[in-house]
């Protein structure tokens, strides 16, 4: 726990988005506002928007409520930050991808592939020994699907992050 943190404070994850514009630099300030108040950052997805001039940030971080107040605050003052919104428990419509590649002996191939299916999971390589399965979805689907794979042997497992957009005519 950071010293900015009430004692008691409750710690958990939180979604924000901003809306940057597209200059060297702005991942780096963006990722020390966090750093400087002892926000750990779980992951951050950056990507061009449709006018390239701008670049859509998602972040997931870990700390309690008071502090991803003064965070936004210190967000929103950056003058490459055209806005940061935290989406925590919002409208929005979240996804993740994960690839995971799995010890896959021949005796185990189709219970495996069982459980991908059930996933809506796509196997993407196949091989005499391994098995490598694309899974989209929410961070929970992705986390459940880890935790039911984990007993055949993750070779390697690479997420994307979560991307995020908001419900509607809102504006992410």
């Amino acid at each position: 726990m950071s010293n900015t943190q009430a004692p008691g404070a409750s710690i958990k994850k939180h979604t924000i988005s901003l809306y940057v514009h597209n200059k060297p630099g702005v991942l780096n300030r963006t990722a020390l506002v966090f750093a400087r108040r002892g926000f750990n950052i779980d992951s951050i997805v950056a990507s061009p928007g449709h006018d390239p001039s701008f670049t859509h940030m998602n972040i997931v971080a870990t700390g309690d409520e008071r502090t991803l107040e003064q965070i936004l605050k210190q967000l929103n003052k950056l003058i490459d930050v055209v806005h940061a919104v935290e989406h925590t428990g919002e409208g929005a419509i979240e996804r993740e991808l994960a690839l995971t590649k799995l010890h896959c002996p021949v005796d185990k191939r189709t219970e495996i592939m069982e459980i991908s299916h059930t996933f809506k999971g796509r196997i993407l390589d196949l091989t005499e020994n391994t098995i490598t399965i694309q899974v989209t979805g929410t961070s929970e689907k992705l986390d459940a699907f880890e935790s039911l794979v984990n007993k055949y042997g993750v070779l390697e497992m690479v997420r994307t992050g979560k991307v995020l957009i908001t419900r509607g005519e809102e504006i992410t």
